[in-house]
């Protein structure tokens, strides 16, 4: 493969980390790309304030408090609680007053000064669910004019584990007024739907030879996962023999190469109950990964990128 690596792409993640572990993935990953330019990581989703927590972690772990974190938009009504993530205890000893590096209390006007700054368009990487992205969008709809759309969201032609028919994805589902408003906001939308980025895992020996990294930053994305195994509420995973789903990790591939992947341009529609309906008539042009190229082949591109390894 061959990637730009000169000129840096200047990007912004906004992620729902501390739950599903593939946002700790999807994080490791990204620092490991240097075809990107992270400007800015914000939280999104319920707790937003709990989730930096653990994007500090990563930033400090990775040396990389010169990161700031943005913390995403509250959510009206909903009360502190210490423990609100699943894997809380893997971050329970790091506050986010402990991260050196810049900390926006308001994560979504630090996403409408980042683009707005940038001499270069942003590419602002979805991977959870869209309160935040829609709080940027209700305030300054021109953020699109600087700036592209790469999300992991969806079920556009199958649904999770190859299922058929498409169904309901969370990323759409939770926030789903906030998710129609990205989508139908004009901004230049590119995502991965679970049609492709459901379908990577890691098993047997490439999962093995992860585990066996003596890479300080991969020793705490594997004890993380061992946390997740124990507090998941809704798989039997064991984390000794593979990974879970790592949807997250192909947006990140996304912003700066679509070579592994198939896309159609379709007219997308976001529904209650989180579906993404293709529909002609009301919906939006949404660039949509439907296909792989050469699964293995990224599944090896990511192994390269987790342990630091050059590309090829």
């Amino acid at each position: 493969m061959n990637h730009k690596k000169n000129n840096p792409t200047p990007v912004i993640l906004d992620t729902d980390i501390g739950d599903d572990i593939d946002d700790t993935w999807a994080l490791v990953m990204l620092l490991r790309c240097p075809e990107l330019d992270v400007k800015l990581i914000t939280t999104t989703s319920n707790y937003p304030a709990n989730r930096a927590r653990h994007v500090a972690k990563i930033l400090m772990l990775a040396g990389r408090t010169d990161i700031p974190i943005g913390v995403g938009a509250s959510i009206p009504g909903q009360e502190p609680s210490e423990d609100a993530t699943i894997i809380y205890p893997w971050v329970k000893d790091v506050q986010l007053a402990d991260y050196p590096g810049k900390v926006f209390a308001d994560g979504p006007q630090a996403v409408i000064d980042t683009i707005h700054t940038s001499a270069d368009p942003v590419t602002v990487i979805a991977i959870g669910p869209l309160s935040t992205l829609g709080e940027v969008i209700r305030r300054d709809p021109t953020v699109v004019q600087n700036s592209r759309f790469v999300g992991m969201h969806g079920s556009v032609h199958v649904g999770y584990n190859g299922s058929y028919p498409p169904g309901s994805e969370t990323n759409v589902r939770l926030f789903n007024e906030d998710c129609r408003r990205v989508f139908e906001s004009g901004w230049d939308l590119t995502i991965t739907p679970v049609d492709t980025c459901g379908l990577v895992k890691f098993t047997g020996e490439d999962y093995q030879q992860i585990r066996r990294s003596t890479d300080p930053l991969i020793r705490e994305l594997m004890k993380a996962n061992v946390v997740f195994s124990e507090h998941v509420p809704w798989m039997d995973y064991d984390a000794t023999t593979g990974s879970t789903t790592l949807f997250d990790t192909v947006a990140v591939y996304l912003a700066y190469s679509e070579e592994l992947l198939e896309f159609e341009t379709l007219p997308i529609r976001i529904e209650e109950g989180g579906f993404t309906r293709i529909d002609e008539r009301a919906g939006h042009p949404v660039r949509c990964a439907i296909r792989w190229k050469d699964l293995d082949a990224f599944k090896q591109h990511l192994i390269s990128r987790l342990l630091n390894r050059d590309c090829v």
